[in-house]
């Protein structure tokens, strides 16, 4: 039997930042992965996706350039191996450094898959240390990540029928592709094959895009897709599909409840993923999941389930909880401190933000207008095209800000900010600001004083909170 101050299964962002804090923090501490450290969004999602949407965003500079530009530039192909080793060698660097970033810190790392034996044990049941076992001091943390959610139909094959995590890997690049799901996964992956040429039909069964967020989000980013031909089907729904060699056919049930055939060379399945929680054994530590497979913490501020002493992080957790990388490591932060002995600042999910790296982007943080007319608040909502801009008509790709504050004050300005919600071209580089302004609680008139760039996109940032304030120039 093996001791250790802290117990972490799962190496993916929530893991190894949780190790990490603690190692930095003085406590022992040893992860145990079975797959690789870095987890989904290392190795199959975030950043491999967003290697292969830079590239798409090369392409269509291409079509600007020649369209738009008059620089008479022609794309005579995509080499799909030079591609994906590009793709390959950055996510193996940034692999590297997480590995070594462990090794520098202490951090034992167990190859091979773990599981509860109760409170305050682990066994490790596969790899070179299997059936070794481990009493934990201080606490366990749980981070094993989620799964793609799949649907009744085809089997996903990683050729005809792929999901999120296998689309990438898949071979070559589909002359057209049925995406079924429109959420960010579903929309990224939607401007990604359309840029590379295919034709793309998104299915969504919700009746917008990006239901989650703020509506005139939705509204922008379906403008801006349909725009570049992307067949956007809402309200919609997959009745069958059907693989054969060379393709699949889909039946489609639409929002008027009319059938469509849609043939294409791949489909692609994007509705969400599902907490990995099996062989963990917990119920061997008195541990259960909820209806959706979640495990819920007791305590949020602390992240802790209710069993004393073991944690949860990452996709693990149920909404509020958000399913997102930069989330999962700011709860890793909170689990170390707090294991620590130390009392950090819960994770406030509402400002964190969020961002779809679609053409166009979406980055938003905060309330959506209808959110905080649910919660009971007095709302002020201005919103700014961003062609409004010279930076805006520079890239034009169209594209909106929009806040949401309260009501305001005795002089009519703008109260405090709820929400800021951008959709455009590199937007999710502007969404820090928008954070630090929500998650300090701002008013329109703090913004307002503070002087934004000439010419940047994020003078409609700045113009919107000047207008919220009494102060507009271009806007009133």
């Amino acid at each position: 039997m093996q001791e250790t101050d802290v117990f972490v299964i799962g190496g993916g962002t929530g893991g190894y930042s949780t190790a990490l804090r603690a190692a930095a923090l003085g406590l022992d501490v040893v992860l145990a992965e079975r797959d690789l450290v870095g987890g989904t969004c290392l190795h199959r999602g975030c950043v491999p996706s967003k290697a292969m949407l830079h590239a798409a965003e090369l392409v269509d500079g291409i079509a600007e350039a020649r369209e738009r530009w008059g620089v008479k530039a022609t794309l005579d192909s995509v080499d799909w191996s030079a591609l994906t080793a590009t793709r390959d060698d950055i996510v193996a660097r940034n692999h590297k450094g997480v590995e070594g970033q462990l090794s520098h810190a202490r951090v034992r790392v167990v190859r091979g898959s773990a599981s509860l034996t109760g409170p305050r044990g682990v066994r490790v049941d596969s790899g070179a240390e299997a059936g070794s076992e481990w009493t934990v001091r201080r606490g366990i943390v749980l981070a094993t990540g989620s799964r793609p959610r799949t649907l009744p139909g085809p089997a996903p094959d990683g050729e005809r029928v792929v999901t999120s995590d296998d689309a990438l890997f898949a071979p070559g690049l589909p002359t057209s592709v049925l995406v079924l799901g429109g959420g960010a996964i579903g929309v990224e992956y939607a401007s990604l094959h359309r840029s590379m040429g295919a034709e793309v039909t998104l299915v969504e069964a919700a009746d917008r895009l990006l239901p989650s967020e703020d509506a005139d989000v939705s509204r922008h980013l379906t403008r801006g897709l349909k725009k570049r031909g992307i067949d956007v089907q809402v309200g919609a729904r997959l009745e069958d599909a059907r693989t054969y060699e060379g393709g699949l056919r889909a039946t489609v049930r639409t929002a008027r409840g009319e059938f469509r055939v849609v043939e294409a060379e791949r489909l692609l399945v994007a509705v969400g993923r599902v907490p990995v929680t099996d062989g963990l054994g917990l119920a061997a530590a008195g541990l259960a999941t909820d209806a959706r497979g979640f495990i819920a913490p007791a305590d949020w501020a602390r992240l802790e389930t209710s069993v004393p002493g073991i944690h949860v992080v990452g996709d693990l957790l149920p909404p509020p909880s958000l399913g997102l990388a930069h989330a999962s490591f700011a709860e890793g932060l909170v689990v170390a401190e707090t294991l620590a002995g130390g009392t950090p600042r819960p994770v406030d999910y509402a400002a964190v933000p969020r961002v779809t790296y679609s053409s166009p982007q979406t980055a938003s943080v905060g309330l959506s207008e209808a959110e905080a007319r649910e919660r009971g608040h007095e709302v002020k909502v201005n919103s700014m095209p961003l062609t409004a801009v010279a930076k805006g008509m520079v890239h034009g790709q169209g594209g909106v800000v929009k806040v949401v504050t309260e009501a305001g004050t005795k002089d009519g300005s703008g109260g405090r900010v709820l929400g800021v919600h951008l959709v455009g071209p590199h937007v999710s580089e502007m969404i820090a600001e928008s954070q630090l302004i929500v998650g300090w609680d701002a008013e329109a008139a703090d913004v307002a004083q503070h002087i934004h760039p000439h010419p940047t996109l994020s003078e409609a940032v700045g113009e919107v909170f000047l207008s919220l304030a009494g102060r507009g120039l271009h806007q009133r």
